[in-house]
């Protein structure tokens, strides 16, 4: 019995030890710039959400928050290099909706976002639009699911390319409400709303569709996000359809490689919050990408990160998408 208890008494004294070692860590931190890897080039989406947040994080911090732009490949050069990177908390990277898909859709992922990295915080997120041409008979989801049983497989659905998030919400739609549409890749969003405003198209999910919506050349009948958005309140959600869970877009957040001390990340995950705040972010996103903020604990963007590989995987298996090498 001695043995063991002393044992366990050591047990004890170790791990006593790492958790005042991480608590003095987080007292200090930081003391030198922090890295924020945005896995995309300077303009992009994920880069403009990011830079908003970036004077905050630096006046907050009183250290420097640097946004260091590696762009290509999908954004899996930047994932991978923030992957590797010392779990010390002078490094961070902006994940997206397009690394959980990429992730969904791989065999062997040179990367996982719950296993390499630790959540810090929802940034952002743009819900799409579900918009339809003009000439389509549905003004709201329920009529249009009613439309397209009676013609399957005649209404089209354009998307940004082969298994990008605008495609994967058209084939979440078919698979939960059991109808038939054909799906029509394009190389980028703009030519399929050009198609849509034109004719050619029956509808789409898009987040840069508003414009053409609120000149009467398509019409809009539903919104993908949790609740209704302020950017459309009299906009319904497809989840108001009956579809629970249909709650997709494009979204940013911010991860650390895996490790980091657990008062740091909550440090930052304050400190991120307390930012879209004072920073006025929230009207900011609104006025310029029609993007709304997120946020919450470290615990509630893991489990969105890890819903959302889920929901993809599903979708992808399901109606057996594949992508061209």
């Amino acid at each position: 019995m001695t043995k063991h208890a002393g044992r366990f008494g050591m047990a004890i004294m170790l791990l006593s030890t790492f958790v005042l070692h991480d608590g003095l860590h987080a007292q200090t931190y930081p003391t030198k710039p922090v890295h924020v890897i945005v896995p995309y080039e300077p303009g992009a989406g994920a880069d403009f959400i990011t830079r908003l947040f970036i004077p905050g994080l630096t006046e907050e911090m009183k250290v420097p928050f640097i946004v260091d732009n590696r762009g290509g490949a999908t954004g899996s050069i930047g994932i991978g290099i923030a992957a590797r990177s010392a779990p010390d908390g002078y490094t961070l990277v902006t994940v997206s909706g397009s690394h959980t898909i990429t992730q969904a859709f791989s065999k062997v992922p040179t990367y996982d976002l719950t296993r390499d990295f630790d959540s810090v915080a929802l940034l952002a997120s743009t819900p799409y639009i579900l918009a339809v041409h003009p000439s389509i008979a549905a003004n709201n989801i329920k009529e249009l699911i009613a439309l397209a049983k009676a013609n399957p497989g005649k209404l089209t659905f354009g998307s940004s390319g082969e298994g990008g998030g605008t495609h994967l919400a058209g084939e979440l739609l078919k698979f939960r409400a059991g109808i038939d549409m054909l799906h029509v890749p394009y190389k980028g969003t703009a030519q399929a709303i050009s198609d849509l405003v034109g004719g050619r198209l029956s509808m789409i999910f898009a987040t840069q569709v508003m414009p053409q919506v609120k000149a009467g050349r398509v019409r809009a009948i539903a919104i993908t996000s949790a609740e209704r958005s302020a950017m459309a309140p009299d906009l319904p959600t497809v989840i108001e359809a009956g579809f629970s869970g249909f709650n997709v877009g494009a979204w940013f957040a911010l991860s650390t490689p895996a490790g980091v001390p657990k008062p740091i990340v909550k440090r930052l995950n304050d400190i991120v919050n307390k930012t879209a705040q004072i920073q006025d972010i929230g009207i900011k996103l609104m006025n310029q990408s029609s993007a709304e903020p997120l946020l919450g604990s470290p615990e509630q963007a893991g489990a969105y990160i890890r819903d959302d590989i889920q929901r993809w995987r599903e979708i992808i298996e399901k109606a057996h998408i594949t992508l061209q090498q």
